[in-house]
């Protein structure tokens, strides 16, 4: 509920430029990126549910402070340790949903998991939207109630501490033996991998500006409201809780090359067609072109590391994999804001769809690494 609204507080409520907006924003990947792959590490070691529980738990306690901060450097410094506890969920998050399913299932598995985040994202940003009408500092609060929340939930469910579940029809059960440890720079030495990893970044870097550039320009240059933000939030998590799960279904049998390339040439279709769109309507266009190609790329991207990673190294491989989202969200955000200022908007959606496309070169070459 806050993080899409991040940009927003600062230079409606606070007076902060947007160059200094997307510094903040950088902040808060540079938390994540640095919190990845040390969290993907401790979630091998002790256990994915535990990490989670945590992060959750400790992300609930920290952003309510962000209305009671007014010095730019503290704000930064606030970001930044809020987005080391919160972003360390998602490696886990990933290990552990690596673990419950068989690999015929993990496509359809991610799909499964995104629609539950997205059941709360077609809610949270549009209450967020309200919320900041009448009060940021109210917007804070409930995100972190919420937060502090599903830890409660999460630690109180069936889930071994171990972070293994009972198995589902397909699945095979965890051994009770620890599985020998491959070599540390494993992860590192496997090119096709590494390779994956780099053609992920141009397309991250023109998502992330849906939490930058995009409210901004929605906000100041086509005068639209806090709440019709929110409301197209509503609009893709809406379809993606409709479409997406059949929609991958459907693909399963589509090898992640394909997939991967056609969700980021959507991406890029879909942000680079906001250079055209004047109102609200052609706004939700543009977000139901890039939303077809996020249900592609984030449930084929995750299901790939999952069929990559050895058995032992599946946190690893998660965090190294939710570092590629980190460090677009360091960077993309911040050049985002700053081509907005410098160049105008058309030339940014411009820009987004050519950076989209590199993806989708690259994504044509992604291959499995050999058994």
């Amino acid at each position: 509920m806050a993080l899409p609204f991040l940009a927003l507080y600062l230079t409606r409520s606070l007076g902060v430029s947007a160059a200094r907006a997307g510094i903040v924003l950088a902040a808060y990947g540079v938390g994540a990126l640095v919190t990845a792959p040390l969290s993907g590490r401790l979630a091998d070691r002790v256990g994915p549910r535990r990490v989670m529980i945590v992060s959750l738990i400790l992300a609930g306690a920290f952003v309510p402070f962000f209305p009671l901060i007014r010095d730019f450097r503290a704000l930064v410094a606030l970001t930044i340790a809020w987005a080391a506890v919160s972003e360390a969920f998602r490696p886990a998050s990933l290990a552990i949903l690596t673990e419950m399913v068989a690999p015929a299932q993990r496509k359809s598995a991610f799909a499964l998991n995104r629609l539950a985040v997205n059941l709360g994202m077609s809610v949270g940003p549009a209450v967020g939207g309200l919320l900041a009408t009448l009060s940021y500092r109210a917007l804070f609060a409930v995100d972190g109630v919420t937060s502090i929340a599903a830890g409660i939930v999460l630690a109180t469910t069936g889930l071994r501490a171990s972070g293994a579940a009972t198995p589902g029809p397909g699945a095979s059960a965890p051994s009770s033996a620890p599985a020998p440890r491959s070599p540390a720079s494993g992860v590192l030495a496997d090119r096709h991998f590494l390779f994956f990893l780099l053609a992920m970044i141009p397309v991250l870097l023109v998502f992330f500006q849906h939490a930058s550039s995009m409210p901004l320009f929605l906000v100041r240059d086509l005068r639209l409201s806090e709440s019709a933000y929110g409301l197209l939030f509503t609009v893709n998590t809406v379809l993606i809780i409709l479409v997406e799960v059949p929609l991958n279904g459907a693909m399963a049998e589509w090898s992640h090359a394909r997939t991967l390339a056609l969700g980021s040439f959507l991406s890029a279709v879909g942000f680079g067609a906001m250079a055209f769109a004047g109102n609200f309507i052609a706004v939700a266009a543009t977000v139901v072109i890039w939303t077809f190609g996020e249900m592609m790329v984030f449930p084929a991207s995750a299901a790939f590391v999952a069929d990559a990673a050895p058995t032992d190294r599946r946190g690893q491989y998660m965090g190294l994999y939710q570092m590629t989202f980190s460090l677009a969200f360091t960077v993309g955000p911040w050049l985002g804001t700053i081509a907005l200022d410098r160049l105008g908007a058309r030339v940014l959606w411009g820009i987004a769809f050519a950076v989209g496309c590199v993806s989708t070169a690259m994504m044509w070459r992604v291959r499995a690494r050999p058994s």
